[in-house]
């Protein structure tokens, strides 16, 4: 029998606040992933034939093509700007953490 160790993702529905632990996993699946920009490039949109695909990276940390079966076009799109949208979020809850720190007395 095969054990999966694989965290279960949190529900969609969850509003609740974000703890530290939440964001560290959050970091963690940014560190994880393939290097961005991740660019959603989509048959008759941005280019004329082949299928549709998210570019990974650039230069030298250019990674392989990713074709997601079952997404829409929205979807596509989705995943490929949450590759630089989350790190700037990330970045932005630090950013406002810090600012309320140095209110409190």
């Amino acid at each position: 029998m095969l054990h999966h160790t694989r965290q279960r993702a949190t529900s969609p529905l969850n509003t609740g606040p974000i703890s530290d632990h939440d964001l560290e996993a959050m970091r963690r699946r940014c560190d994880a992933a393939l290097p961005g920009p991740w660019i959603s490039f989509v048959e008759g949109r941005d280019h004329t034939s082949g299928s549709d695909f998210i570019r990974t990276g650039e230069g030298d940390t250019r990674g392989p093509d990713l074709e997601i079966p079952g997404a829409t076009h929205a979807d596509q799109d989705f995943i490929a700007h949450a590759r630089q949208d989350i790190p700037r979020l990330l970045a932005e809850i630090d950013r406002l953490k810090n600012e309320l720190r140095m209110l409190q007395p």
